[in-house]
């Protein structure tokens, strides 16, 4: 059966920017996935779709013109209902072959065939392909059915000659109104018709830059090029963004040496769904600006003017702010200095914005804004932002407190640092949230924490709290970085804690995919902090430290509040390429400081690798299974004049050797010594369960010997409950 390529082209009106990429993916796989389910397309048919600012389409490889017939056989009843005793066809029969469209005539084909107990009668027929016009109207109706539209649009449209509809006006809900239908097999238009539009061979090109209206499509596979040639348009959303990159590494080049435009992969897809022909150019600002903080330059710049800022890339000035930017316009003029100056004059009081909200924030101290946050509610149940900051200040203590407490040697250098790391983690908590106060913050929210940050500096604050206001909300986000000092530590942490046990604990939890307060983020922060910095602190503890900080106003959540992070640490964990047997292994312990969780990750993978693993996992497994099924509770005691077998006494000979060992490296963070240390066990183990039978019919020899298996136990699972490595 001959082929040919497809097209099919929606024309609208612009579509919604950060919802373009979505929407056209969808309408192409959807559309395609409709064609191949009904047999008019291949599997491996090639499906290319197209999504610009006013139009969606896809082309799709190899559509036949009609499905294939299929053979059809159905189940029509059991012989005993559809024959009489003479084997002539019952009522039953020919009415249930009527309604397939068969006659009497139909009765001598039938087969009979066993179903279940009985026998039964089945019909075959032959099933006509689908044509390709009902088909592609069945996978265009499906397409928009499914389109992911973030807001739907309602309008009204002029009918009589649409198909399907009544003459007059009636009303159509769609993501914005739609002006065109194309539908092309080869050079052939395909009849199809929706939102009370036609199928055609003519679509409309670039609003302004069109070298011909309409452009006439000549087949499915001219549509890029002649869009392109005649239409002014990139249809493609993937090589339209490519040729912005392009563009703006060419003007980044053109504007200053070495300088590249800002790396941002939202922005870049959102100006991508923004133009149709793309076209980069450079434009500057008075460098006077440079003196705001450039965070709040950038920021305005992408939000509201949707530019790329210029960074320096010199060494030494990495990261810097210049006063240049570049814009992606719509139109590409022979002179484009108007379409310059006229983006240089809408950014020049943006920015003049940000420059006076500098400057009216900074003629109010930090300290003097902590009497405003009593004002500022923060949540119905937990108050305001102003006992918000005691809690986190109370907090703050308690963690430097326990953090002193877990180091060791603690000298008198040391009790130095924590007393002035105890005083600068005070003072930021009490200012962390005083820039939500501010203009600047106020205007852009995103700047929390990083204008506070530039606020400190200003007055002359230790440079420790300043660092600390801007990196108590770190990480933000996953692959974000860390606080860069103690101060900031030690107050990102209790601003998260503070936030999960406050609202655990008036029942505030995530439930499936709602997480309005982002306290799995909040969770993950604190993992990744006690982790990567290598805290000497206990969780239970630290979560216990933070309940009384908030009196009477909640229960005490450590218990789900704990299950939750072991929850999040698994989740985590697997994630970063550790197995579910490791992880398991771990985690089953419940470690309190997170902090020795990959040591202990790490130690348990060389075990893993070790030819006695398999065996002693299994035997850790068994020695937990016959512990569990004991009367009551098995102390790790053994009397060796009850040693009656030799198998036994060779155990507990080796495990007096191995054990000490074992301990000493535990105690020092050697984990993995630890648990290789126990490699000698295996083979008296295995001597052990060959030849000692543990429930004796003497009570003290079966006690005994449940004492030595929980002597083994416990020296066998310090570091992980190796038992969850067994297959």
């Amino acid at each position: 059966m001959s082929t040919n390529n497809l097209l099919v082209e929606l024309f609208v009106e612009e579509l919604p920017p950060k919802a373009l990429k979505k929407l056209g993916e969808s309408f192409a796989v959807v559309l395609a996935d409709s064609l191949k389910a009904q047999g008019l397309a291949p599997a491996d048919a090639v499906v290319t779709p197209y999504a610009s600012p006013r139009r969606l389409a896809v082309h799709v490889t190899q559509v036949a013109a009609k499905a294939a017939d299929q053979a059809v056989q159905q189940k029509l009843m059991p012989v005993s209902v559809g024959l009489d005793a003479a084997g002539n066809a019952t009522p039953a029969l020919l009415k249930r072959l009527a309604g397939l469209g068969a006659g009497p005539e139909a009765v001598a084909g039938l087969k009979r065939a066993p179903d279940g107990k009985a026998e039964a009668l089945f019909f075959d027929s032959i099933k006509p392909g689908a044509a390709l016009a009902d088909g592609l109207q069945a996978a265009l109706n499906e397409s928009l059915s499914r389109l992911p539209i973030p807001k739907v649009m309602s309008y009204q449209l002029q009918t009589g000659e649409g198909e399907g509809f009544q003459p007059g006006w009636t009303s159509v809900n769609f993501v914005r109104p739609a002006h065109g239908l194309v539908a092309l097999h080869g050079e052939a238009v395909v009849p199809v018709a929706t939102l009370g539009l036609k199928s055609g061979r003519e679509t409309q090109g670039h609003r302004f830059e069109a070298a011909v209206s309409p452009v006439v499509l000549k087949s499915a596979d001219t549509y890029a090029e002649q869009m392109q040639a005649e239409g002014a348009v990139i249809p493609g959303f993937e090589a339209r963004r490519a040729e912005i990159v392009r563009q703006l590494a060419a003007a980044a080049a053109a504007a200053g040496a070495n300088l590249k435009p800002i790396d941002d992969e939202a922005l870049l897809d959102e100006v991508t769904a923004l133009v149709e022909r793309p076209n980069v150019l450079i434009g500057r600002f008075d460098a006077a600006f440079l003196e705001v903080p450039q965070e709040c330059l950038i920021l305005t710049m992408k939000a509201n003017q949707k530019y790329f800022p210029l960074l320096d890339t010199t060494p030494g000035h990495e990261g810097k702010l210049s006063n240049a930017f570049l814009l992606v316009s719509n139109i590409s003029p022979a002179d484009p200095s108007a379409v310059i100056g006229g983006n240089e004059r809408v950014v020049r009081p943006r920015l003049a914005d940000a420059k006076f909200f500098f400057d009216q924030d900074r003629k109010k101290t930090l300290q003097s804004r902590v009497e405003g946050l009593s004002k500022v509610v923060y949540h119905g149940k937990l108050g305001t932002q102003g006992e918000r900051a005691e809690r986190v200040r109370a907090i703050s203590h308690a963690i430097v407190q326990q953090w002193s407490l877990g180091t060791v040697p603690f000298t008198v250098d040391a009790q130095d640092h924590f007393a002035v790391l105890d005083s600068k983690a005070q003072q930021a908590a009490m200012l962390a949230k005083t820039d939500l106060l501010t203009d600047m913050v106020g205007e852009f929210p995103e700047l929390q924490g990083i204008m506070g940050g530039y606020y400190a500096r200003h007055e002359g604050l230790r440079d420790g709290v300043a660092i600390a206001i801007e990196d108590h909300y770190k990480p933000r986000f996953a692959g974000d970085s860390l606080p860069r000092n103690h101060t900031g530590t030690v107050v990102a942490l209790a601003d998260k804690l503070e936030t999960l046990v406050g609202l655990f604990g008036i029942g505030q939890l995530p439930t499936g995919d709602k997480d309005p307060f982002a306290l799995r983020r909040h969770a993950l922060g604190v993992i990744r902090i006690l982790i990567e910095n290598k805290l000497p602190l206990a969780l239970p503890a630290l979560i216990a430290a933070v309940v009384p900080a908030f009196g009477e106003l909640i229960k005490d959540p450590s218990e789900p509040l704990l299950a939750f992070f072991q929850d999040r640490l698994a989740v985590s964990l697997k994630e970063q390429g550790y197995s579910a047997q490791e992880v398991d292994a771990v985690l089953a312990l419940s470690p309190q400081r997170l902090g020795d969780v990959p040591l202990r990750l790490a130690a348990v993978r060389a075990f893993a690798g070790l030819p006695e693993a398999a065996s002693l996992a299994a035997a850790n497994k068994r020695v937990g299974n016959i512990l569990k099924k004991a009367d009551g509770a098995v102390e790790a005691r053994v009397d060796t004049g009850l040693l009656k077998e030799p198998a036994e006494a060779t155990l507990f000979e080796a495990l007096q050797a191995a054990a000490p060992k074992a301990a000493a490296a535990f105690e020092q963070g050697d984990y993995t010594g630890s648990l290789q240390a126990l490699a000698v066990l295996k083979s008296p183990v295995d001597a052990f369960f060959d030849g000692v039978m543990v429930n004796a019919e003497d009570p003290a020899l079966k006690a005994n010997r449940l004492g030595l298996l929980a002597t083994l136990h416990a020296a066998m699972n310090q570091v992980a409950d190796i038992s969850r490595l067994a297959a």
